[in-house]
């Protein structure tokens, strides 16, 4: 059995992002589901390079086109390979391979009279690489809204207005095209107001595929990149696709016009046009325009490729808009990870070393009924849930195995079993323990898709030799004969280690102010590099007027328990009750130093919580070259409260 999936061809105009990653870990996840359950699953991925974005991109790089789009294309190929990403096939809209099936396609379509050649006059938003039809000069676009451009050139068009009729029929007899709901509605709405014809060439660019027509027209970049998902397995026999996973942005153009452009060609339609949602941080959709965007690979560097992996599939419910912030990823990472997964496997395969010798016990009296009624019913469900794109819920229910099996071990105490020596005793040692590791092997199984590397790493531990990835999740049984007893344990480390929350934030801002500048000198544009030289990365006085920095006083100021680096004050700034600030300021000041003190604070942050005390603000101070902190301050008296400008 075939399985084919793609992510979206990622625009080469910026780096990798979080959004990006979130996509393509999800087509990971799906694509290692498909194969445990003996599908001969393909992943597509890949980068969409032309258009006069990336034209522009490259010119400000100092760079050609081509040269440009090679950089950046290698870039997404490295982030994908660090993250352990399963792709079968990383297209490239540049590749000939691909200026073949674009130009063989045209042609299909033009001998069935579904193309002709007329002329443009109206708005265009180089943003978004759109005509919108319906605006007027100086309208913004409706997508982005920015300015649109007012052009007049030569095209060849695409009878889009002509599907409009079948493409009603074919959402209507195939509901699950477009998925989820709420997407499908939107596809609908717009196709039932009317569908004009589409122009498909330019000839006001260079850089793009040639059009075998005569003159200089080049393919519109919507034509020519949704045919990348054709390109990369044309010759393979593998169209047509079973799932195309998009971001909800573009799934006009996923929806309406490829599955047009096919039918203009006589060639088999996608059967899924699935659509996910968007990362918001503060609140805010994440997106390169508005320079707002995370970084995945400082992320994985501090929580590891699964933490992050599981963190986007846990926490946002697939296809809706989920928000993403460090504090968030760590207080899960440590919650559901260190202290739960890590944990059940720590003491599980430390008391199987300790009580049995290092070797997984055999139960005479067979393995718990209730844990096993619990597992059965929670491997039916996530295999369930991963059928329907339900990761979150996936989890949650191997989670409940994991909480279940943590409270059968408190109950059951095997510590105290292990220090009697009566037979019943051993007797029910060895089920405590066997039962735990069954339930060990069980969600290994089951949690592959989402953690691949933690699963594996875990498996080894429980001495198994053959390939987890390879394991049938769809023939996944509790106690299978013969599985685990007898098996000697492979070396015990830890999964993962919990982490200092303070300490991991500020870490993962390191080294993302450090990938920044990575990406700036890959983009050519030092001037969006976080840490800019003299002269580079200035802000206007709009920016500046944003940070509202206030005149507090210290009112009462103690240490953070546990924490070796961090204080709890209590600044006056003038409001009814003093604010709450923790502040990274322990080592260089004691509590009685900052009592009256006048210090200058950032009033308008965030909040957030910081070793389970919440931060409403930040104390501003000077780092030294030893890197500790000296407190701005004043000379003359300044009233409390006072905004400074």
């Amino acid at each position: 059995m075939k399985y084919y999936l793609t992510t979206p061809l990622y625009y080469v105009n910026g780096a990798p992002h979080l959004g990006h990653a979130y996509s393509t870990c999800v087509a990971d996840a799906i694509k290692r589901f498909r194969r445990m359950q003996g599908y001969e699953a393909v992943l597509t991925t890949g980068t969409d390079e032309h258009g006069q974005n990336v034209e522009r991109a490259a010119k400000r790089a100092g760079r050609s086109a081509a040269e440009f789009a090679d950089r950046v294309a290698a870039e997404f190929r490295r982030q994908w390979e660090a993250a352990g990403i399963q792709y079968d096939r990383f297209i490239r809209t540049s590749d000939p391979r691909h200026h073949q099936t674009v130009q063989w396609l045209f042609e299909r379509c033009r001998e069935r009279g579904h193309i002709y050649q007329g002329a443009y006059t109206g708005q265009y938003c180089f943003n978004c690489e759109l005509y919108v039809n319906e605006a007027k000069p100086g309208d913004p676009c409706p997508d982005c809204q920015r300015p649109t451009e007012t052009v007049t050139e030569e095209n060849y068009f695409f009878r889009l207005s002509a599907f409009q009729e079948r493409l009603l029929e074919l959402y209507e007899r195939h509901p699950a095209f477009i998925q989820p709901e709420a997407r499908r509605n939107e596809v609908l709405s717009f196709v039932r107001g009317g569908l004009k014809d589409l122009s498909i060439t330019r000839t006001t660019i260079q850089w793009g595929i040639p059009v075998p027509v005569e003159g200089r027209h080049v393919f519109y970049v919507w034509f020519d990149a949704l045919i990348g998902y054709l390109t990369a397995v044309r010759q393979d026999n593998y169209w047509p696709a079973d799932m195309h996973l998009i971001g909800k942005e573009i799934v006009r153009f996923h929806a309406v016009f490829w599955p047009a452009f096919l039918m203009a060609a006589d060639l088999p339609l996608p059967k899924r046009i699935v659509a996910h949602g968007w990362i918001l941080f503060e609140q805010d959709k994440m997106s390169k325009s508005r320079g707002n965007v995370k970084l995945p690979e400082p992320i994985q560097k501090v929580v590891g490729i699964d933490g992050l992996r599981y963190f986007l599939m846990r926490e946002i419910v697939f296809g809706q808009d989920g928000s993403f912030s460090y504090d968030a990823l760590v207080g899960r990472y440590n919650a559901d990870l260190a202290n739960g997964l890590g944990n059940l496997a720590s003491r599980t395969l430390n008391m199987i070393a300790k009580y049995c010798g290092g070797v997984i016990p055999g139960p005479a009296a067979g393995l718990d009924a209730g844990v096993g009624r619990l597992a059965r019913e929670v491997i039916f469900n996530t295999i369930d849930c991963y059928e329907n794109l339900e990761f979150s819920r996936a989890l949650e229910a191997v989670w409940s195995l994991g909480a279940a099996v943590d409270k059968y071990i408190v109950e059951h105490k095997p510590w105290s079993l292990a220090e009697r020596e009566d037979l019943e005793s051993r007797t029910q040692l060895d089920g405590v323990l066997a039962t735990a590791a069954e339930t060990l092997r069980v969600s290994c199984v089951l949690l592959y898709p989402v953690m691949p590397w933690a699963s594996e790493k875990i498996w080894r531990q429980l001495g198994q030799t053959d390939p987890l990835g390879e394991q049938r999740v769809d023939k996944l049984e509790w106690n299978p004969p013969s599985e685990l007893p007898g098996r000697p344990l492979g070396q015990i480390e830890a999964v993962f280690p919990r982490l200092d929350k303070a300490e991991a934030i500020h870490r993962m801002q390191e080294l993302e102010q450090q990938a920044r500048r990575e990406q700036a000198e890959l983009l050519g544009k030092p001037e969006e590099a976080t840490a800019a030289g003299p002269g580079e990365g200035k802000i206007t006085i709009e920016d500046f007027a944003k940070v509202e920095l206030r005149v507090g006083q210290v009112k009462s100021a103690e240490r953070v328990k546990g924490a070796d680096k961090l204080l709890h004050l209590m600044v006056d700034i003038g409001e009814p009750q003093p604010r709450s600030i923790v502040a990274g300021i322990a080592q260089a000041y004691t509590p009685e130093q900052l009592l009256e003190r006048k210090v200058i604070i950032v009033a308008n942050l965030q909040p957030r919580k910081l070793r389970g005390v919440e931060s409403n603000g930040m104390v501003v101070a000077a780092s030294i070259e030893n890197g500790q902190p000296v407190l701005a301050g004043f000379l003359e008296e300044a009233p409390v409260g006072s905004r400074l400008k």
